[in-house]
């Protein structure tokens, strides 16, 4: 009896050691970076649902500012971007010069950013019985005449700018725009403390008609939400957004912004080990006008970007069936 119950007890432990472990227990998640704006979790959470149910592999998030998460990326310590700026910081240029990093696809065609305000600043709003406050403004040009209608609380001899948070690659720029603008004299740089925070403050404003200056982007809620106007800057210049990247330049030049091409970042050993997943990143087209209302919606219903990401999903099919496999797809379909 003793000699069954040796016997027996092999059996199961060669049966343990020989079975297969389930895909999600045998993989290494994939790390996404976790990004801190509505469309950049919105899209991450896009792409994670896709990994999941579509290639059977599990994923997470790691937190960060965007240069760390960008150094991360090229040393392999995240493997995905899912809103990447491609071609902006100088983090992320010397990573992809050195081959450590790979950018995919041409994710939201007619992404821009910029300097916006209201346009009942300029045009004023009857209905809600605002006027006009500065009417003639229609470029950063402008702005050093009408720093009274953008008046800091706490410096009331200044306007305010309302720059991204620290550690966004687009508050540098924005430093040193107010820099070569000749503006820093007549604005405080002001930093949000988060993405959130950022979009909490414009929103507040604008539900009260007051006016206020701030950096934006898009793909964003805010845009399909309120009526803004983009200021105009000067033309594109290679050699001077070079001094708007760089921190350290004590004299910065001025430039519009370099062209928005939002792609989405690999490290270049997950490019390697993952070329199906790769050649599916390569593919993601997401159509500004339904992301635009998704994340509006997100944001006024304060859906949690998983959820809304598993909506956009089973409302819009045909965008992201497009971009896998019919037999990757069918498992997304039946996973949602």
């Amino acid at each position: 009896m003793k000699r069954v119950r040796q016997w027996l007890a092999a059996w199961a432990t060669l049966a343990v050691l020989v079975s297969p472990l389930p895909a999600s227990a045998a993989s290494t998640p994939i790390h996404f970076a976790d990004l801190n704006w509505e469309s950049g979790s919105l899209i991450t959470d896009i792409l994670r649902i896709i990994v999941e149910k579509g290639y059977g592999l599990p994923t997470d998030t790691l937190p960060g500012t965007t240069i760390t998460l960008e150094t991360a990326l090229a040393n392999n310590d995240i493997q995905v971007i899912g809103e990447e700026w491609a071609g902006r910081s100088p983090v992320w240029v010397k990573a992809e010069a050195e081959g450590k990093v790979v950018a995919l696809g041409d994710t939201v065609k007619g992404a821009t950013e910029g300097w916006w305000v209201p346009e009942y600043v300029i045009k004023g709003d009857p209905a809600k019985g605002i006027k006009p406050l500065a009417p003639d403004l229609r470029s950063v040009e402008d702005l050093a005449r009408y720093k009274h209608v953008f008046k800091d609380p706490e410096s009331p001899g200044k306007g305010r700018f309302l720059n991204s948070p620290i550690g966004w690659t687009s508050e540098v720029v924005n430093k040193q725009k107010l820099k070569a603008y000749g503006l820093s004299d007549s604005y405080v740089n002001f930093r949000s403390g988060s993405g959130a925070a950022l979009d909490a403050e414009i929103t507040s404003s604008i539900r009260r008609g007051k006016p206020i200056l701030f950096y934006y982007w898009s793909p964003t809620p805010l845009l399909g939400r309120f009526k803004l106007v983009q200021l105009q800057e000067p033309p594109f210049d290679a050699e001077a957004w070079k001094t708007l990247t760089d921190a350290d330049n004590p004299n910065p030049k001025p430039t519009r912004s370099l062209a928005s091409k939002l792609s989405i970042g690999v490290s270049a050993p997950f490019h390697k080990q993952h070329p199906d997943i790769a050649e599916f990143f390569s593919k993601v087209d997401l159509p500004i006008d339904p992301l635009n209302k998704a994340l509006a919606d997100m944001s006024e219903k304060r859906t949690p970007s998983r959820e809304a990401a598993e909506a956009f999903l089973k409302a819009h099919p045909e965008v992201w069936q497009a971009w896998l496999p019919k037999d990757v797809a069918d498992k997304v379909a039946a996973g949602l």
